[in-house]
Order: C-alpha cells, then sequence, then structure tokens
C-alpha cells in the first residue's frame, strides 16, 4: 500500500518508533513498518484511525488487542513488544514479520493439493488451541491475517477483534459488523455472538477456498453474503472442482470441512485443540496415500461439541430444521427430564394420604396420639431442619474450599512469576533481568537479518509466560546477519569446487562448460561471485567448467601465394614456418606443401610451409660438330630433353651436329633442346 500523503510517515512516536512506510490499513487502525531506535530492530506499529482514540468503546477494543495477544505464547503468533499513546492515539508496537500471506499463496497456486493445504492449515490451528485454550477468540480468521516469512515460518496476526470467552458481548458497534464477512460464521451475523467454535467455522471457510480456489458464499453486497452464510450449507469441496480434479479430494477431508462449517455451532468441533487433531489424523492419511477410509469419514463426521461448550455460548439454531440439508447428519435430540408436578401443601397430602380417625389425647407407651395430619407436619418439620443443616454444612465446606483456593492462589503466585520482555536486550542486561526476576537463562546464538548483533532474538517459553522462581529461561541472541566468505575455487577441479562452496554453507548454481586455452579440461574457469564476497547461506554460486583447448579445422593452402596462406592460417590462431625449395610444376612464391596437410589443430600449433622457387636453371652446353650420340649424351647428361632433326638426306650425312635451338644461355632444367644432324 501507498504511503504517499500519510502524515505518520516520518514521525517518531513517544520519541522511540520511527515510522518508515505503511503496510495495510484497516477499519479501526493502520499498520506501519517502523525502526525501534531504541533496540535498532525493524517493527510493525499498529496506530489507530484519528478519533477513535477518543471513544470509549473502540479504545477498549484496541487495548484489549495488546493485552489478548501479550498473553499469548505461541511460535506461530505475531508477538506483541510494547503499547502506548502518541498524541491521543493508541498504539501496538509488533513483531515484524517479512513476507507474504496466506491471501497471496491462494491468489498464486489455488486448488492447492490437500496436502499442502493441510501444511499450511496446521500451524494457523496450532495458533488457535493456544489462544482457545487461554480464553482467547480471535473472531477474524482469514487469509490476509495468515503471514508467511519469507524463510517459511506461518503466523496468526491481527487479534483485534479477539475478546475473552467469558466475556461475550455483541461485535455491533455503530451498525458495523466487525470482521470479514467471507468468513463470518452464522452465529455472529444473527445474534452478534460467538466463542471458539466460530473460529472453527472460518477456519473451515479458509480450507474450503484453499482447496477449491473459491469462496463458499458470494454476492453483489456484504449483506447478501451474510444472509447466505446464516441460511446456505458449504458445499463439499470436491463437489466445486471438475472430475479429474475432485479426485485428488478424499472423502474424509471433504467430511472435515463439512464438519466445521456446519451452521448450528453445537455440531462444529469444540475448539482449535479437537480441530487440530482431527487435522493431524486427516494428514497423516493423505501422507500415508490413504484415498478412502470410511471409518476416518465417519469420525470426522461425529466431531460434535458436547460436555466441553463454554457458558452461554450461543447454541440455539440459526435456522429451522427444515432448513437443514438432508445429507448432513442430525445430532441426537437432547434428553430434557421429566417435569416434576408442584408440591401439595401438607395439609392436603395429609388428606389425600389417610382419612380422619379420631385421636385419643394420650398413649401409654409413646406419649400423645398424633392424627396423620400431625405426624404429616411433625415429619415436614424434621425434613426442613435436616435440609437446612445440609445448607449449612454446604456453606461451610464452599467457603473452608474458597479459602484453601485462595490460599493456594496465593502460595502459588509468591513463588511464580511472569516471565519478562527479554527481546532487543544484551545478554548482559537479560541476564541481569532474569536474576532480579528470580530466574535463570540459557543463551544460545543464532544469526538474525532483523536483529542486531549481541541482542536477544527470542526465549522460550515466552514473554508473561509464568514460571515458577528458579526456573531457565532459554534466550537465542543474534550474531548479526550470517555471512560467509567466497572461496577461491578458479584453477580447482570441478568435484573440489563444488566441496570448496558446499563447506563454506554456499551452494552449487548452474554449472556450464566451455573451451579455454589457459584452463585444463575439467577445471573450473570462473565463478559468478567474487573470491572473498561476504554472502548470505546458501547463496547459489554459478561456475563455468573448461573444455580445454577449442579444435580448429585445419585449411589446405597449397597453390596458394606464401603471403595468403600465412595471413589465412596466422588468423585462426596458427603459427606458420615457411621452407623453401625447387619445383618444376609450382610456381615461384607459391605453396608446393604443407606439414600438417589436413584436420585439426590447436591455437598456437605451428603449420609448415614449403615455398617454391621454381625450376633449377641449367646452363645448355654447346655440342655443335658433336656427333649425335655423344651431343645426346651431353644433353641429357646436363638434365635437357633432346629431340633430334635431320635437315639432309641420309646418303649425304656425316653425322655431325651442325646446329641446336636453343642454344646458349641458361634454361629450366628438363628443358627440351633440338639438335640438328647433317
Amino acid at each position: 500500500m501507498t504511503s504517499i500523503g500519510d502524515p505518520l510517515v516520518g514521525r517518531v512516536l513517544d520519541g522511540r518508533y520511527e515510522i518508515l512506510s505503511r503496510l495495510a490499513r484497516g477499519g479501526m487502525a493502520t499498520v506501519y513498518r517502523a525502526q525501534d531506535r531504541r533496540l535498532t530492530r525493524t517493527v510493525a506499529v499498529k496506530v489507530m484511525h484519528d478519533g477513535l482514540g477518543d471513544d470509549a468503546e473502540f479504545a477498549r477494543k484496541f487495548d484489549r488487542e495488546a493485552r489478548a495477544a501479550a498473553m499469548l505464547s505461541n511460535p506461530h503468533i505475531v508477538s506483541v513488544f510494547d503499547q502506548g499513546r502518541d498524541n491521543g492515539r493508541p498504539y501496538i508496537v509488533m513483531e515484524y514479520v517479512e513476507g507474504s500471506t496466506l491471501r497471496h499463496v491462494i491468489t498464486r497456486e489455488a486448488p492447492l493439493d490437500p496436502l499442502r493445504a493441510l501444511d499450511l492449515l496446521e500451524p494457523v490451528v496450532h495458533a488457535l488451541a493456544t489462544a482457545h485454550e487461554g480464553g482467547i477468540v480471535h473472531r477474524d480468521i482469514k487469509p490476509e491475517n495468515v503471514l508467511i516469512s519469507d524463510r517459511g515460518q506461518i503466523k496468526v496476526a491481527d487479534f483485534g477483534l479477539a475478546r475473552a470467552m467469558t466475556s461475550q458481548t455483541a461485535t455491533a458497534t455503530a451498525g458495523l459488523l466487525m470482521g470479514t464477512v467471507s468468513y463470518l460464521p452464522p452465529e455472529l451475523v444473527t445474534t452478534g455472538r460467538t466463542d471458539a467454535r466460530g473460529d472453527i467455522y472460518s477456519t473451515g471457510v479458509v480450507l474450503f477456498e484453499m482447496l477449491t480456489g473459491r469462496k463458499p458464499h458470494t454476492g453483489d453486497v456484504p449483506i447478501q453474503v451474510a444472509y447466505s452464510h446464516v441460511h446456505n450449507d458449504v458445499p463439499a469441496p470436491s463437489s466445486q472442482l471438475p472430475a479429474h480434479e475432485a479426485r485428488r479430494i478424499p472423502a474424509y477431508l471433504d467430511a472435515l470441512v463439512l464438519a466445521c462449517t456446519r451452521r448450528r455451532p453445537t455440531e462444529r468441533p469444540d475448539d482449535a485443540r479437537h480441530l487440530l487433531r482431527l487435522i493431524r489424523r486427516a494428514r497423516r492419511a493423505i501422507d500415508a496415500g490413504v484415498t478412502d477410509d470410511p471409518a476416518l469419514t465417519r469420525d470426522m463426521w461425529s466431531s460434535v461439541s458436547g460436555s466441553r461448550i463454554p457458558p452461554h455460548s450461543p447454541d440455539s439454531p440459526t435456522e429451522p430444521l427444515s432448513e437443514r440439508s438432508p445429507d448432513l447428519p442430525r445430532p441426537a435430540p437432547a434428553l430434557r427430564p421429566s417435569a416434576t408436578p408442584p408440591a401439595l401443601p401438607v395439609r392436603e397430602v395429609a388428606r389425600v394420604a389417610t382419612p380422619r380417625t379420631p385421636r385419643s389425647p394420650i398413649s401409654p407407651v409413646t406419649g400423645p396420639i398424633l392424627s396423620p395430619v400431625e405426624r404429616g407436619v411433625r415429619y415436614s418439620r424434621v425434613v426442613a431442619r435436616r435440609r437446612r443443616r445440609r445448607t449449612t454444612l454446604l456453606l461451610l465446606t464452599v467457603v473452608v474450599l474458597a479459602g484453601l483456593v485462595a490460599g493456594w492462589r496465593v502460595w502459588q503466585s509468591a513463588r511464580q512469576v511472569a516471565e519478562p520482555v527479554l527481546t532487543g536486550m544484551t545478554q548482559q542486561d537479560a541476564e541481569s533481568t532474569l536474576t532480579a526476576n528470580h530466574l535463570a537463562g540459557t543463551f544460545h546464538d543464532e544469526y538474525s537479518e532483523t536483529v542486531g548483533k549481541g541482542l536477544v532474538i527470542r526465549t522460550q517459553p515466552g514473554a508473561g509466560a509464568p514460571l515458577d522462581k528458579g526456573t531457565t529461561v532459554a534466550a537465542w541472541v543474534s550474531l548479526g546477519p550470517e555471512r560467509h566468505p567466497m572461496p577461491r575455487v578458479v584453477g580447482l577441479s570441478e568435484s573440489a569446487a563444488r566441496q570448496a562452496i558446499t563447506g563454506a554453507s554456499l551452494s552449487v548454481g548452474k554449472v556450464t562448460s566451455d573451451y579455454s586455452d589457459t584452463v585444463a579440461s575439467g577445471n573450473v574457469i570462473s565463478a559468478s561471485k567474487p573470491e572473498g564476497a561476504s554472502l548470505k547461506r546458501d547463496t547459489p554460486v554459478d561456475l563455468v567448467v573448461s573444455k580445454g583447448r577449442r579444435p580448429i579445422a585445419i585449411p589446405s593452402v597449397v597453390g596458394q601465394s606464401v603471403d595468403d596462406a600465412r595471413g589465412a592460417l596466422s588468423k585462426l590462431g596458427f603459427k606458420v614456418s615457411v621452407t623453401s625449395d625447387h619445383s618444376k610444376t609450382v610456381p615461384s612464391g607459391q605453396v608446393i606443401s604443407q606439414n600438417p596437410s589436413n584436420g585439426t589443430g590447436f591455437k598456437g600449433d605451428t603449420v609448415t610451409l614449403v615455398k617454391s622457387l621454381g625450376p633449377v636453371m641449367v646452363t645448355v652446353p654447346d655440342v655443335r660438330l658433336k656427333s649425335e650420340a655423344e651431343a645426346r649424351s651431353i644433353l641429357q647428361g646436363a638434365g635437357f630433353s633432346v629431340v633430334v632433326q635431320y635437315p639432309t638426306p641420309s646418303w649425304l650425312r656425316v653425322d655431325l651436329v651442325s646446329g641446336e635451338v636453343p642454344g646458349g644461355g641458361q634454361r629450366p632444367e628438363g628443358s627440351t633442346i633440338t639438335i640438328y644432324v647433317s
């Protein structure tokens, strides 16, 4: 919720609580996130709306919330730290739970798996059980009042509508029906009164919504929803889902929801402790894979309250019997004692009992002889005296017992103290406070993201709990935020890096691989967190592991100029070595051959090229006037090929070389020389 324009944001209440931002706004008060300057911790502060602080009834309700919540000690109930007034406006300082609400879970995930729904609901009912056993009714159970911390801890908040069950009064103030209409029990609508079984109804509606993703009663205006609560039964959750999803909800879980949401309070489970036992039975059955258990279903149906109904509870039916759903089991009618006719006067009794007889004035044995009427009068007097004696004895017994109880309470109060509030204190101050209250303490270290180092985070059993003097109170002292240094992992093998990360209370995140020319295959190239960084527990660290050197295909450069071949190979990362040789076929300056000639290599490998110097040049010998055989031998010996031409007829030939073409100079080795024999 936005805090723009809120006049309290930036204010400091009582010189201690700095209002940082607005979290939520309700009908009676607004909740803010604040900083406790004295204990340097984040808290939630609920401040009553302007004008309501002057209303004595609203002020009493607001004060009652703090007292009721402070009496309760349960890990699933939001703790109350302080209470006060600022410029006439009452406020309450509570534990700040950073996270979301059950409403967010329902919005994102519903319909929930049955086991998931019961896992979320069990801590809520556990908190209500503690409240009910302390005589406190929450009266506003809804998903928005169930907080889920970032660590997954579930806490029930906002006992703003709670009050002692022994002080049940109407909740309608100035025509406003307190509580959220979608979760109101029918008796609260019809009579304005409710007890622990009203919380059971609201809890059943929440379970219905988790299982189906919808509310059982809807309407265009709140009064339509309230009317539906009174006159319509909550349907079975499985009946509100498609067939393939309905099969996930066993019959005994349907029965549990229907038992909690019966319109008659007397037909619901007695209180949250009773409901907690039923939820745990259902959870164990689901966890064991039991999909159908008729006996368990009957037990859920028969979970009707009996002897433990609190006095003055709203037991009258909220609808005629004819309107009850035919598929719901009907409770057995209560047995009423038969009426006793009024007692007749003594005289009339005597007249009816015996006829009148004449009486003798005196009997020689027993004294005066009494008529039946006189005997009846005397008997009634004796009975009256006996009754008076019994009444007197009973009163004396009650007085003695009351005295004994009062004495025991005085003795008990003398040997008991309430656990003081230690949260936010240093260990030394907490020890001094415990000693002053005749208590002992054991202190344990624990990391905390919200409580400063050296300050008490929480205690067990909890502030306000009655303890015998000399009892040891367990307290947990903050080590500050839990941080762990990032170890060195670059260059280590993957397995060694994993061990180093988990050994530092961190977690291994995503592992990818890549080529590296400098890191051996299987070793870590890089990590997502720098070495020595201060990290939260279980922070994921991503790793890049080397696949070794990247292979490079070696291209063929034979026939290319040496300069072009060198450039192409160098661009790929190879080193190039060049040697030279003559070639009769490859022009000068081009590559004759390479080594290696194909395949793959790695960056930095050497490829050797053979550069062509062209053919070998040989001086053409002069063979003129040599015989044909001698000339052929000389030229071939010099590396030339020889072609012979005979320009003179054979009969005129003298077998001497008269000329050669080409003649003189140098020619490539292997060139052809033509000689003319005459």
